[in-house]
C-alpha cells in the first residue's frame, strides 16, 4: 500500500535548487581564485616557508615540469590533475586545478571574484530563506537519544528505507549544515574580504587572522560538498526518482505497511 504525502513546500524546493546551484558554482570559481596563492598557512600570518598545505609545480630529475602538493611535511606528485595539468587550450602548464575544475576556466582572479561573489549572495540569501523552516529540523532530546541506531543503520545505506518524516540523523546533519557549515563558510569569507575587514576588523581576529580564516573558509566547503555527496548517495539509494520527484513537485510517495 502506498501513500502520495506532501514533503517539501515551494520555498524549500526553490531554494534547494538554487543552493545546489550556487554550491557547485561557489565551489569552482573558490578553486579559481584559490590558484592565486595555492597555499594555506595555521597562523596569523603567511610563513611560505611552512604551509599546511600547498600545490605547486616543480621540475624532476630529467627536467619534466610535474605538479605536486604537499600537506605538512609530505610531498606527492599530482601532474595531470594539480600543479601541472590541462590549461583549457589543449595543452598543460603550472596550474593548481584543471580548467574544467574551474569558473571560469580560463586563469582570471577577477573573473573568478565576480562568479565568486554573485553566488554568495545567492547562498545567502537561500539560507535565510531556507533557515525559517529548516528550524523544525532541530534535534531534540529523543532524535539525539536515537542517533546512534540512526547511524548503525546507515551503516548499510542500501537497505536504508526512505520515508516522508526525518529521521535523526537526517535532522542532525540537515541542521548542522544550515545552522553551522553555511554560516561558517559565510563568516569566514567575509573575513577574507578586505573592505569587510576595514569595517569589522573583529571578524578576522576572531577566526585567528585571515590565513586561519582561510582554513575554515575551506574547512567548512569541504564539510558542505561532503554532505551533499553523502546526500546524493542516499538519495540514489533510497529510491531515485521517489525523491527527485519530490523536490520538484513537492509530493514523495510513500509506502505503508
Amino acid at each position: 500500500m502506498t501513500e502520495r504525502v506532501y514533503r517539501h513546500p515551494l520555498v524549500v524546493r526553490i531554494t534547494h535548487w538554487l543552493v545546489a546551484l550556487a554550491i557547485l558554482v561557489l565551489t569552482m570559481s573558490g578553486l579559481q581564485i584559490f590558484m592565486a596563492h595555492p597555499a594555506l598557512y595555521a597562523s596569523d600570518a603567511s610563513h611560505f616557508h611552512s604551509p599546511v598545505f600547498s600545490i605547486f609545480s616543480d621540475v624532476d630529475a630529467s627536467g619534466q615540469a610535474v605538479g605536486k602538493v604537499q600537506i605538512g611535511r609530505a610531498v606527492f606528485t599530482t601532474t595531470g590533475l594539480f600543479g601541472w595539468t590541462s590549461d583549457g587550450m589543449g595543452g598543460q602548464g603550472p596550474r593548481a586545478f584543471p580548467a574544467w575544475a574551474t569558473i571560469p576556466a580560463y586563469r582570471d582572479l577577477a573573473d573568478g571574484r565576480r562568479w565568486h561573489i554573485f553566488f554568495a549572495w545567492i547562498l545567502g540569501l537561500c539560507a535565510l530563506a531556507y533557515a525559517v523552516w529548516a528550524f523544525k529540523l532541530f534535534p531534540t532530546k529523543a532524535d539525539v537519544s536515537e542517533l546512534p541506531e540512526a547511524l548503525k543503520e546507515h551503516a548499510l545505506p542500501w537497505k536504508v528505507k526512505a520515508t516522508a518524516d526525518y529521521n535523526p540523523l537526517q535532522k542532525t546533519s540537515y541542521f548542522a549544515v544550515v545552522f553551522l557549515l553555511v554560516p561558517l563558510a559565510i563568516v569566514s569569507g567575509l573575513a577574507l574580504s578586505p573592505s569587510f575587514d576595514a569595517w569589522a576588523p573583529w571578524v578576522p581576529a576572531l577566526l585567528g587572522g585571515r590565513q586561519f580564516a582561510r582554513i575554515w573558509h575551506f574547512a567548512a566547503m569541504f564539510g558542505i560538498l561532503g554532505f551533499f555527496v553523502a546526500h546524493f548517495m542516499m538519495v540514489a539509494l533510497t529510491g531515485f526518482w521517489n525523491n527527485l520527484r519530490s523536490m520538484i513537485s513537492g509530493w514523495f510517495v510513500e509506502e505503508r505497511s
